[in-house]
Parts: C-alpha cells; structure tokens; sequence
C-alpha cells in the first residue's frame, strides 16, 4: 500500500501532445495540491497509441521550459523517459497525472487509449497514477468542469491507501459545472461495438479507409463507468494491472498436470 504525501511531487503526462489545452487544465489541477510539478508529453498527438513503446526509431527529447519536456514517441515513452533519465536524479515522483485527455475514455476504450497508457507505465513503476478524461460532444470541451472537479478528486485520492499495480481512471461528464450530479466510484463497462470502416477516395479515384467505432453508450451495469458519465456524474474507477483471471487459471490447472 502506498499513500501520497503532501505537496507530492508529480509528473504530467497525456496522449494529445505537448501543446493541447487539456495538459494546461492538468497542470492547473496538480497546482492546486503541489508546486513541485514536472512535465513529459508527446511531440504530437498519440491518440489510439495504447501501451505502446517506440522500439525502431531513437527517441528525442526538447527541453520545453523548466521541468517542461516534449517527446517524439509515444505516452509510454515519455513515462519511461521521465523516470529512467530526466528526474533519475531528482527523485522519482510521488504521483503522476494523465490527460486531461480530449473525449472520454470508458469501457473497453482504455484498452487503446495513450492516457491510460502513461498511467499504466507509471502504475508499473509502483507509482499511484491517475488518468484524467473529459466526454466532448457538439457543444465543445468544457475545461473548466475538469478544473473545478478534479482538485476535489485528487484531495480523496490522498487519502487512498494504493494497492500495488492499480491506477484510478477518472471521466468527467460533457456538462457545465454546476449541471455535474456528484462522484461516483465505478466498475469498468462494456459496450456493444459495432465495427466501422468507412472506404473513400482519393482525387486519382484510388480508395483509402477511416477507421471509426460507432458505439452504443447503454450499459447493462448500473454502476460502470459509462452509466455515470452518461447521468451526469464524475466517474473514477480502479483498474487492476493483473488480466489473470482467476477462475479459468484454476479449472486450467486441472487440465495441464
């Protein structure tokens, strides 16, 4: 079990880039608890990057500003880098923070999703981490709903004892902050998926493809994630690194003597 102390020191990451507006509501969020706040973002968006690591081409880093550094590589990467060479001999971290990420991501989208990701790095390295994400519909993100609430969910978190190898994921709802019905503490949902590939073409007539997910938010959970953004509420959920699952490790073991 581990706790965050006081005034942690705390590393920022996302999957938007460097420059999006979602890392400065972030760093607003952190500001509140600590003045001792280091940043390693992507170059570029990584949006989808998942877990991934960047194997076959050199990863480089520009020094942005004081403890503010950009990454040509993925979330992962920029974790990686953070903890194995830019604050190696400043002292690791105490907490590291992902997003606020630009759409939510809920259900079966943390399995590809680059904040997810760094919070995952971190959450091997036994660091606590959060990832932070904002649902966005027609009416444009509301940043200000993610810096109003997410204080608030940093100050509970301090008093949670971490268990080993679990990262919190938070979404806040596409509303004004004042329309937000409370927190709610959340199971991971699923939804139906329908897959979508859309083909189109170029002026040569030659065919390329969109992929996109048309997604059904209904969840048959009444308390996953995506039930409570869906009402309206802050969703934070506890994600366990381990996929063993349990049962069948059990039943297989009867079946490989």
């Amino acid at each position: 079990m581990t706790k965050i102390p006081k005034n942690p020191r705390i590393l920022l990451c996302n999957d938007d880039g460097i420059h999006a507006p979602g890392l400065k509501s972030l760093h607003k969020i952190a500001q509140e608890i600590s003045d001792d706040i280091w940043i390693v973002a992507p170059e570029s968006e990584q949006s989808g990057a998942s877990h991934s690591l960047s194997l076959r081409h050199p990863l480089r880093i520009r020094e942005v500003s004081h403890k503010k550094y950009s990454v040509n590589g993925t979330p992962t990467d920029c974790v990686l880098v953070a903890l194995r060479h830019l604050m190696k001999d400043k002292g690791r971290p105490h907490l590291v923070l992902s997003g606020v990420n630009y759409g939510s991501n809920l259900g079966e989208e943390i399995t590809y999703s680059g904040t997810v990701a760094a919070a995952m790095e971190a959450t091997l390295f036994d660091i606590p981490a959060v990832a932070f994400s904002l649902d966005v519909n027609d009416s444009g993100p509301k940043w200000a709903t993610a810096e109003y609430f997410g204080p608030q969910v940093l100050e509970g978190l301090m008093k949670y004892s971490w268990p080993e190898k679990v990262l919190v994921n938070v979404n806040f709802p596409d509303l004004i902050i004042k329309s937000v019905a409370g927190f709610r503490t959340t199971y991971q949902g699923q939804r139906q998926i329908f897959q979508d590939l859309l083909e189109t073409f170029d002026p040569r007539g030659r065919p390329f493809y969109w992929v996109g997910t048309p997604k059904d938010d209904d969840s048959p959970h009444p308390h996953s994630d995506l039930t409570a953004v869906k009402q309206g509420a802050i969703s934070i959920t506890p994600i366990h690194l381990d996929l063993t699952h349990e049962d069948s490790l059990s039943e297989l073991s009867g079946h490989f003597k």
